[in-house]
């Protein structure tokens, strides 16, 4: 079968084909379920514990001091999901006038020796650009009191770098190809139908349909 004839079964039920496409795109279209946008902040600060000897005498205290500060970022991993460190954060909020409340649990962190690193998650970004100078200075000024073994003297909290706020849950690779694959599906299963309906068709709709079964035409009576 010509390449022609191929393109001549499609074209005559390409009706097929085109309800299925419209079809399955009015159906993801109103059936897709978009989250809403989440926005993100990071914030990095770095942890030290001072070493308290005398230093122009050699000891270890120095070596005990960047254990205790690397001690301290893990501590603190823990404190910044607590309701206590949420409460600071409003507190501050509050300080600014601001009447954004967030709850426990909103921020987490994770550490590399004595760099500690806050994610918050929120969905405003307006509000998370007065959420992260909440965090940042409850983070360096109300942190300490959780652990009554360091002192505000021996204890520095440096902000290091925020980035964001940035998207936090951008479209997944499968989120943004799955209309795609779906209107491909759609359009391959079409083209398939109007193949075994013309397969299916017995009725003889040319000249070279009854030459292709070995009879002789002897007269053609012309379409009006």
């Amino acid at each position: 079968m010509e390449l022609k004839q191929y393109a001549h079964i499609v074209w005559k039920r390409v009706w097929i084909p085109v309800l299925l496409v419209v079809v399955v795109a009015v159906v993801t279209l109103l059936t897709a379920q978009t989250p809403p946008p989440s926005y993100g902040m990071a914030i990095r600060f770095s942890v030290g514990v001072a070493p308290q000897a005398d230093e122009n005498e050699y000891n270890y205290d120095g070596y005990y001091a960047w254990v205790s500060s690397e001690y301290l970022a893990d501590n603190l991993t823990e404190l910044v999901s607590s309701q206590g460190f949420a409460n600071d954060v409003n507190a501050h909020l509050e300080e600014v006038g601001s009447s954004i409340k967030i709850p426990a649990g909103i921020i987490s962190a994770e550490t590399k020796h004595r760099i500690i690193r806050l994610n918050t998650t929120w969905g405003s970004a307006e509000e998370l650009e007065a959420i992260g100078p909440a965090v940042t200075t409850a983070m360096v000024e109300n942190s300490i009191k959780y652990f009554p073994q360091s002192s505000e003297t021996n204890t520095t909290i440096t902000l290091i770098d925020t980035t964001g706020p940035f998207l936090a849950n951008p479209p997944s690779l499968r989120q943004r190809l799955d209309l795609p694959i779906r209107l491909i599906l759609a359009l391959a299963a079409g083209i398939g139908l109007t193949f075994l309906l013309d397969y299916l068709d017995d009725s003889v709709r040319d000249r070279a349909e009854l030459e292709a079964m070995g009879i002789t035409v002897l007269a053609e009576v012309p379409k009006k």
